[in-house]
């Protein structure tokens, strides 16, 4: 090979090096943009930034009455208010325990009407949806709800955006018991208690095999910490908020 050759392919080799550096470079500040810089997508709120030891117990209703009885029983055994997040069709099949619900001092917030996917709906629609749900709730415990939670948690920026058009909190968890799995009610019990925390929204189904079993030792455990269990409405901040890219909802220093 002679000295010409060995050049280009010197020059072809530092190129080619130059190339794979400048692209992990990018790579490099792309995945550090995306992981760690709060995005413009909107979020519902997950949980709040508090060094009080309060935290809310949420349940999902939506099909079927099953254990809300033994649910409300417990929570009225500890002196704990919850918010139950119920569907309009559940209003209309359960009226009695809707009322009850209410009546036992808990927080009724709006899940929809019939449990629909929102990220597929316009937002006239998504309104017109929670608005009638929000009319059986108001109809049935004289209260407006005050809070929303979305059908299977799937929210994109139209459907957070109509939720706030109506005044009313989207609200997520950061604690999920998954129990409508009914893996176990040891695995559940510890999914809550490993991330449980203050300012921590947590989630449960009244339909939940294990759910009435691990209540008392989750509320038990917590309360022998000197925690409270409050309503969601109760333990979010109403304004001078904003909240980072978790869905935490923090305080304004000014």
């Amino acid at each position: 090979m002679d000295r010409s050759n060995r050049i280009k392919i010197k020059i072809t080799t530092y190129l080619a090096l130059l190339i794979l550096i400048v692209c992990i470079s990018i790579m490099g500040r792309v995945f550090y943009k995306e992981t760690f810089i709060p995005t413009d997508r909107k979020v519902p709120i997950y949980s709040v930034d508090t060094k009080e030891k309060k935290m809310a117990i949420t349940f999902d209703v939506n099909w079927g009455d099953d254990k809300t009885n033994e649910i409300l029983d417990v929570l009225d055994k500890y002196n704990v208010k919850a918010t139950f997040y119920i569907i309009g069709l559940w209003c209309d099949d359960y009226p009695d325990k809707v009322i009850e619900i209410s009546k036992r001092g808990h927080e009724i917030g709006n899940h929809s009407n019939k449990h629909p996917d929102y990220t597929n709906m316009t937002k006239e629609s998504i309104i017109k949806d929670l608005e009638i749900a929000n009319a059986k709730i108001l109809n049935l415990t004289g209260e407006m709800p005050k809070t929303f939670r979305f059908p299977s948690g799937s929210y994109n920026d139209v459907s957070v955006e109509a939720i706030q058009s109506t005044g009313l909190k989207a609200i997520q968890w950061d604690v999920d018991s998954v129990d409508w799995k009914a893996n176990g009610a040891d695995i559940e019990y510890e999914r809550i208690v490993s991330k449980a925390r203050e300012g921590s929204i947590l989630l449960f189904h009244n339909d939940g095999k294990y759910t009435t079993e691990n209540l008392p030792k989750i509320i038990e455990k917590y309360q022998a910490m000197g925690y409270e269990f409050i309503t969601v409405s109760n333990l979010i901040y109403s304004d001078n908020y904003y909240l980072d890219h978790t869905g935490k909802q923090i305080l304004n220093e000014n």
